[in-house]
């Protein structure tokens, strides 16, 4: 079994770490530099940095965030929101990210998966996708931080990602997002049955076992947590502690 990992994710709105329940009632949190810097030290394997109204306002990638986080951070560096364009990718990856994930526009131009893939590599290319169940193992695909369904088949959207070239899916449930109680498991094991890329759990983490309960009951390769991390409820290295003694191979 691969080792699995951990990765905090940084919600950024206007410069700030903020998070909220079901993408609404958002709470400021920190300053990202600071919050990626705790993380590094508490042994995450990869931090996300997600630009959570950069879409929706129709901005650009937060690159300054990004060039002092790289300065101060030793793990690999994922950054999300905004990105529209190959040079966008181009930008992103240059200002110190190690990957970027796309989310809205590879909905609305799944060409830029491809682009970006045959580019800068499969490795370099995440998709996130914020999906909310319709039915009995039924699921469709949301946009623009969940506001916008698209009316799009979940499991079909993971199988063209995976063809067009994505190294990994990170897959967050609207129905779970902040609401803590666990990550959502029938979404994510239909997920990973459908393809052969990595895919990161997101969504729902509430307290220390749901990693562990995400690992053992799905092929998922990493979790990824917000609310957990930021509130200081658990660390990163507890996270990991847990999962070793449950017998989970992590990073």
């Amino acid at each position: 079994m691969l080792a699995k990992r951990i990765i905090p994710c940084l919600d950024v709105r206007d410069g700030k770490v903020v998070k909220g329940v079901n993408f609404e009632g958002i709470k400021e949190v920190g300053d990202p530099v600071l919050c990626a810097e705790e993380y590094n030290r508490q042994g995450a394997d990869e931090i996300v940095f997600y630009d959570i109204t950069a879409s929706y306002e129709g901005r650009g990638v937060m690159l300054d965030v990004v060039r002092e986080t790289a300065k101060k951070v030793f793990v690999p560096l994922t950054v999300g929101g905004g990105i529209k364009t190959v040079d966008d990718i181009r930008e992103t990856l240059r200002a110190g990210a190690d990957k970027v994930s796309v989310n809205s526009q590879a909905v609305l131009n799944p060409q830029l998966i491809k682009e970006g893939a045959d580019i800068f590599g499969c490795q370099c290319i995440c998709v996130g996708i914020d999906a909310k169940k319709t039915a009995e193992n039924k699921w469709t695909v949301y946009i623009n931080g969940g506001r916008v369904d698209m009316g799009l088949d979940l499991i079909e959207w993971v199988k063209k990602v995976e063809q067009l070239g994505a190294g990994e899916i990170c897959l967050n449930s609207i129905d779970t997002d902040g609401v803590r109680g666990g990550f959502d498991i029938p979404m994510l094991k239909e997920v990973v049955n459908a393809v052969k890329i990595p895919v990161i759990a997101s969504g729902g983490a509430g307290k220390l076992s749901d990693f562990a309960d995400a690992f053992l009951r799905t092929d998922c390769s990493a979790a990824l947590a917000a609310s957990l991390f930021h509130f200081k409820e658990l660390t990163v290295d507890e996270v990991k502690a847990d999962c070793r003694k449950k017998g989970i191979a992590m990073r």
